[in-house]
């Protein structure tokens, strides 16, 4: 009997040790007619006070968004940063919104104001609206728009999403879809129109003359900073698809030979045996992006995209084709000081794991060591060498370090189903922002780490 109470005993001890102690969840948002969407995006304002969302469909999307919103994380209390007025199913759209880590600035996708129901919302017909809270909430152009030939050098011929600012918010990347190269296609019935990554500048606007729903203005100059091709060579660098980016550290990343340098890391597509196949990629970004480079003009021509800038030089870090388990997958998040990158690919076992690579090239290390799939998500602490991420339906961190993979993460929320999305950390690294599905609608969640 003695014997049966000690192993009890025991039982219970180690079951408590091994206990996750779950962080208390806060739910800031509570409407269930609509949702309120994080998007993987920096969502928190500068002073760590707000949290900037937009109000997708499932059925229609971003399209069907027609208000960004905000929500204070301490009232719960909810405002309208932006309305598009009388918008359809079918658009003008707005969402994926972000601040600016150093002003009140948010940035956003807006659909063409001139959308119809024929001639709708689409990856080719939208660009970059921020709103200057400081200013009288002043609306913005970002990026500026010319798809009538001759084109113009600093501006755009397409729709660019997921606006990402810098560090030190003077700059903004972004996806993008050519509209010339989508008409190229339709009428050639070959593929050409290909995804790719190009960043805005602030300090110089674009004037365009031929203004129009299409055809507009910017505030910032813009560019293509990744050369993307329709049919990669085989067992090459060349790659037909650029995603998945974000910008390397608050400043940069430190070359090799000291200097440090403003970059992207992004997943291209390369093809290896007929094969294609997911990498990570860096794109080293110029100061000056007004410059043509080696491919051709910045602003394109019929029958090209707008090339990349001199200067602009993209590398590839990871070699998944020769392992067992080829790609890699999401968004590539780095550190905050440039020194790692990380994102998900399997394991010699074929679960997903949290890898890192030095944007220097390298040997890919492992970071995770779970049974099961890592779901995504990933996102770096603003000050230590740790990562946040979700893996069987709870928010998990996990810190780089000497220390085995069992000592060093930990689990943060309570598992659930669906999982929880779009994390989120604050600037002053005390609060943890996340999506999670409340009868079947988004709400924003937050987590106190201090607590």
């Amino acid at each position: 009997m003695k014997i049966i109470s000690a192993i009890i005993i025991l039982f219970f001890t180690c079951s408590y040790k091994q206990m996750p102690q779950y962080f208390e969840e806060i739910q800031l948002t509570n409407d269930l007619s609509y949702h309120h969407d994080l998007d993987n995006n920096d969502n928190f304002s500068p002073d760590n006070q707000w949290l900037v969302y937009d109000t997708r469909t499932d059925d229609g999307g971003i399209a069907e968004s027609n208000r960004i919103e905000k929500v204070n994380v301490l009232t719960g209390e909810k405002k309208v940063v932006y309305q598009v007025p009388n918008n359809q199913f079918w658009g003008p759209g707005v969402g994926a919104a972000s601040y600016s880590p150093v002003a009140n600035q948010i940035v956003f996708i807006h659909g063409l104001k001139g959308v119809t129901k024929e001639n709708p919302y689409q990856q080719w017909r939208r660009t970059g609206y921020m709103i200057d809270e400081d200013n009288d909430n002043k609306g913005i152009w970002v990026d500026a728009r010319n798809i009538e030939y001759p084109y113009t050098k600093g501006a755009l011929r397409g729709g660019t999403h997921r606006h990402e600012f810098s560090g030190d918010g003077n700059w903004i990347g972004f996806t993008y879809n050519d509209a010339i190269m989508k008409n190229l296609e339709d009428k050639t019935g070959k593929r050409h129109n290909l995804r790719t990554i190009g960043i805005s500048k602030k300090g110089k606007k674009v004037q365009i003359n031929n203004s129009t729903h299409e055809n507009f203005s910017g505030d910032w100059v813009s560019a293509l900073v990744v050369k993307v091709v329709p049919n990669p060579k085989d067992d090459s660098d060349e790659i037909s698809n650029a995603a998945g980016d974000s910008w390397i550290g608050k400043n940069g990343y430190k070359k090799l030979n000291g200097q440090q340098q403003m970059a992207r890391g992004f997943i291209g597509t390369v093809k290896e045996n007929g094969e294609n196949i997911d990498e990570v990629f860096v794109v080293d970004i110029p100061k000056n992006i007004e410059e043509e480079g080696i491919y051709g003009k910045l602003e394109g021509n019929e029958l090209e995209l707008p090339q990349p800038p001199k200067g602009a030089s993209q590398r590839r870090l990871t070699f998944t084709s020769k392992q067992k388990y080829k790609g890699c997958i999401g968004i590539v998040r780095a550190s905050s000081d440039g020194e790692y990158l990380a994102f998900v690919a399997k394991d010699n076992q074929g679960v997903k794991q949290i890898f890192c690579i030095s944007p220097n090239g390298g040997k890919m290390e492992q970071i995770t060591f779970h049974n099961t799939d890592v779901e995504g998500s990933l996102r770096w602490h603003p000050i230590e060498k740790s990562i946040f991420y979700i893996h069987a339906g709870s928010i998990n961190q996990v810190k780089l370090g000497p220390s085995n993979f069992e000592d060093s993460y930990r689990v943060i929320s309570k598992p659930s189903v669906p999982s929880p999305t779009n994390l989120v950390v604050s600037h002053d690294t005390k609060s943890l922002a996340f999506n999670r599905l409340i009868k079947n609608t988004k709400q924003v969640f937050l987590i106190n780490l201090e607590k």
